[in-house]
């Protein structure tokens, strides 16, 4: 069981765990380690009765269904995508139950990276994610490999785990691997590496340091996991990189156990408001009353009844600027309504959404995690 005590991982409010196939799945047997699947489950439902949400972020359906099918690697493409079918339901079958003991719920969820790329596919996958942690459930994720081309893979779920940090603005992302961190070479080759349990800053001297993939089954080696890092970073998430065989293996690490952890200078929220405001170029405009500039500098989201103007041409998810009545900017933000519906619903309460669109959208035009106020 998870114990109560600080560190990055108890520390985290939304903590997201990466199970590599190499750790999942017997490579004599093709099946799934069932034991120590339920101990990362009890360590997950430990991390949930303090108050943690908890996304797992999963390998292993390719390697689960290729056995069931009999296929042997190199696998084409389409033979990928159908052992990916086949083992993906007994995967998500075998994480149910697993976390069903605790009185858990499973979600499984399937992205492609097109999915993090395209702005209205990210926000709706976002949506999803968080209203289902909201509703208290675990998602279980995987690359959509039965839909998936070579041009719009993530290729290994290091990545995945943390393109899905970065649009869940989670505090930590753990992944559980055959290495317990990160050396200044492969320790599986030279005996003189030397381990370094902390990254604060990715130099071209530490990228030198990531080895090739390692294991029969995973497809991800040190140098996607410092990819992944990168990315964790920029997002203002922590991510550690740490040996999983053990059981338990979260419990491991807050115990003490050896991993690598990688801190960014800035929280999930503001690195997420950093990229809103320095990153984006606003393609519109709402143009607000006097209470709702009141409302936003109080830090509240932006409803459509404060709005009186909507200026430009944008899509949802677009960033558009904030501005007073007399013309000045109070910051910028992403819409969640294209500028042709957010002139529809301007100026009315959000109950009156549905019946003005068509459908239930969300009630703020810009929410205040989505919003940076200047000053």
């Amino acid at each position: 069981m998870v114990k109560t005590k600080t560190g990055p991982i108890a520390e985290a409010k939304r903590l997201i765990v990466k199970i590599g196939s190499s750790l999942l799945v017997d490579e004599a047997s093709g099946l799934v380690r069932r034991t120590w699947l339920e101990s990362v489950c009890a360590d997950i439902a430990a991390c949930r009765k303090r108050g943690q949400e908890v996304i797992v972020v999963s390998s292993g359906a390719v390697a689960v269904g290729r056995r069931r099918l009999g296929l042997t690697p190199p696998l084409k493409l389409e033979e990928k995508q159908a052992a990916a079918a086949t083992g993906q339901i007994r995967l998500a079958h075998d994480y149910q139950e697993a976390l069903a003991h605790h009185g858990l719920t499973v979600a499984q969820v399937l992205l492609t990276l097109d999915d993090s790329d395209n702005r209205r596919r990210y926000l709706n996958a976002r949506a999803t994610l968080e209203t289902l942690l909201r509703l208290g459930a675990v998602p279980v994720i995987n690359e959509n490999d039965t839909v998936a081309t070579a041009e719009i893979r993530f290729g290994d779920n290091d990545r995945l785990a943390a393109r899905v940090a970065q649009m869940v603005s989670a505090d930590a992302l753990v992944l559980f691997s055959d290495i317990d961190g990160l050396y200044t070479a492969d320790p599986r080759k030279d005996k003189d590496a030397a381990f370094i349990p902390e990254v604060r800053d990715l130099t071209p001297e530490i990228e030198a340091m990531a080895g090739d993939p390692g294991s029969a089954y995973g497809s991800g080696g040190m140098v996607t996991k410092l990819a992944a890092a990168k990315i964790c970073l920029s997002a203002g998430c922590k991510m550690a990189i740490a040996r999983g065989q053990a059981m338990n293996p979260l419990a491991a690490i807050e115990a003490g156990g050896r991993c690598t952890w990688f801190l960014p200078s800035a929280e999930p929220r503001t690195a997420r408001k950093q990229w809103i405001y320095g990153s984006m170029s606003p393609t519109g405009a709402v143009i607000l009353d006097d209470g709702a500039v009141r409302a936003l500098r109080h830090g509240r989201s932006l409803l459509p009844a404060g709005v009186v103007t909507v200026e430009g041409s944008f899509e949802r998810g677009d960033c558009v600027l904030v501005q007073a009545k007399d013309g000045q900017i109070l910051g910028r933000g992403l819409s969640a309504y294209s500028a042709e519906d957010a002139r529809r619903i301007a100026g009315r309460q959000s109950a009156e959404i549905e019946q003005i669109l068509g459908f239930h959208g969300r009630d703020e035009l810009i929410h205040r995690d989505d919003l940076v106020v200047e000053g």
